[in-house]
Order: structure tokens, then sequence, then C-alpha cells
């Protein structure tokens, strides 16, 4: 059996994934960016039975989506402030971790059968896409449960700026997919 196991900045909270994740999403939305103080949030998404939490209680906030009108509860230590995983109204049997917060972070492999990239029409300029995955400019699904249709680059991509002006030194293409 897979255990990936992570915790806090401060060590007072631990967890434990007893399985390996279902897939991973790279989101690039204005909250994950937010919420992490940085570019995308890698997210593992595991069956929410899986994870364990193992020492201490982590504190909830819940969140309204801007984008669904659901909550979503993220998990953080109420001491060190480090967010860990946030479950979801929309999809109760899943849990999303922020793949940072595990003890060996590259455990979670980014490929083009696991992983998709969304939100990439909020993504920083100087975000790089990943060739080969499915990249939605917002959602993968709308609010009504139906899915959105990907693109694929074929290369690396830089995101460039806003308004379809070329970024000095841009690279790749994209493709129907």
């Amino acid at each position: 059996m897979t255990v990936l196991s992570g915790g806090c900045l401060c060590g007072a909270l631990r967890y434990e994934a007893r399985s390996p994740p279902l897939r991973v999403t790279l989101c690039h939305c204005r909250f994950c960016q937010r919420v992490t103080g940085s570019s995308h949030l890698v997210e593992p998404l595991f069956a929410r039975d899986d994870l364990h939490v193992t020492a201490g209680t982590p504190t909830v906030y819940r969140h309204r989506s801007d984008g669904s009108g659901r909550h979503l509860d993220l998990h953080f230590c109420a001491v060190c402030g480090t967010t860990l995983f946030m479950t979801f109204e929309r999809f109760p049997g899943l849990c999303g971790v922020y793949a940072g917060t595990l003890d060996d972070p590259a455990a979670i492999e980014v490929r083009p059968d696991n992983a998709k990239q969304v939100f990439v029409a909020s993504a920083r300029p100087e975000a790089v896409l990943l060739p080969g995955l499915a990249t939605f400019d917002g959602p993968a699904m709308d609010a009504a449960g139906q899915p959105q249709a990907p693109f694929v680059h074929d290369a690396l991509h830089l995101v460039g700026r806003r308004g379809n002006e070329p970024f000095p030194g841009g690279i790749g293409e994209s493709q129907p997919g």
C-alpha cells in the first residue's frame, strides 16, 4: 500500500494519504494563487476516506467559491498557518492536498494520463504550462457538471502577457485537444 505523509511547517499537524492520488490538478485560479502565495497550486486529489490526520486537529476555514457558489473547507494549522488540504461541498468524496506539504512533494508525478491544468486564463504571465496535459482556460467542468473541451500544448508554453501580446522569449504552441 502506498502511504504518502506530510504536515505543517511547525509539525503540530501530520497526515497520511493511504492510496495513490486519483488525479493531479495544477490550478492557476486567483483563489489558489492567493491561498498558496504562489503562481499555482499543485493538488493531488485523494479519496476523502484515504486521507487521515495522524497528529493534531486542523482548524477549518469555510470559503464560498466564486465559480461554483459551493463551499471549500480549508484545513490548516492554527499554530503556523499552513494549509494542508481542502475538502469540497461539490465533490464530497474527494480531498485535495497541497503538494508542498508532503514530506516528499516529488512523489506526486504530473503526467498526461493523471493531470490537468485549469484556470490558465488567470495564470501569471511568467507561468510555464506543461506539454501533453489537458489544459483549460477555466474549470474543467461547468457549474452544471458538464465537461469542457481541453486544449493541449505540444511543447512548454509560457503564458505571456494578457491581451495576446507575446511574452519576450515565449516558447511553444498549442493544438486543439
